[in-house]
């Protein structure tokens, strides 16, 4: 899953409103753990309905106690000032600091080169001790894997565990014969300290796919 599709298909809505089938739901979570602009979405839209609850839940029991004749109207009560203003209100407000803070932060990041601290993970050697990078909090950092060519396979499937074995990403890489090294950037947002592997599945010509290597690795968060 794309950011051009997620726009497209307003995905961000619908995974917040649960409309997004189980497989649906899975990829898009992928997917913004690797693209800040959508986690950013996320969290943004995920703290307005909160609020919004909140608003909602407080002036319904004052409407309720001063005028039982509005929970008659039902879903109409939504239209009523008292209910629209504070909740269009906090939405002006979100509106406002992406607008005037979030987007240009972003903007301003996605423009400025950046020194990355990077690890190599060697896929198939053994007996390796379990390499260390130290990342700042909420910043990105690199894992360079180290794929010998091997003609057994089309691509690959690297994917991130944290400790308790819960994947949190996953990304295909495709197979070569000239090139053995591949970069990849992982996402500092809400990133724990603690120990992972990173896990690499050959797939054949045929769909199968078979696990390659599990390599550890520590990540400590500079203080």
């Amino acid at each position: 899953m794309d950011h051009d599709e997620v726009v497209r298909e307003k995905i961000t809505e619908r995974y917040l409103l649960e409309e997004l089938d189980p497989e649906q739901r899975e990829e898009f979570e992928e997917h913004f753990f690797d693209c800040g602009v959508c986690a950013l979405d996320v969290r943004v839209a995920s703290m307005f309905v909160e609020h919004s609850k909140t608003v909602l839940a407080e002036d319904g029991k004052k409407s309720a106690a001063s005028d039982s004749a509005r929970v008659r109207a039902g879903w109409l009560a939504w239209l009523r000032p008292a209910f629209a203003v504070p909740v269009f209100a906090l939405l002006l407000m979100v509106i406002g600091y992406q607008n005037f803070v979030t987007y240009p932060r972003l903007e301003q990041a996605l423009n400025s080169p950046q020194l990355l601290p990077s690890i190599s993970l060697h896929m198939r050697a053994r007996g390796v001790g379990t390499p260390v990078i130290t990342a700042q909090p909420g910043k990105s950092f690199l894992l360079v894997l180290n794929i010998p060519p091997d003609s057994t396979y089309l691509s690959y499937i690297a994917e991130l565990y944290d400790a308790g074995g819960n994947r949190q990403w996953s990304l295909t890489i495709p197979a070569s014969s000239v090139q053995d090294q591949w970069p990849i950037e992982v996402p500092g947002t809400n990133r724990e300290p603690g120990s992972y592997t990173l896990a690499l599945r050959g797939v054949t010509a045929a769909g199968d796919s078979r696990e390659v290597s599990r390599v550890p690795f520590e990540l400590q968060i500079q203080k």
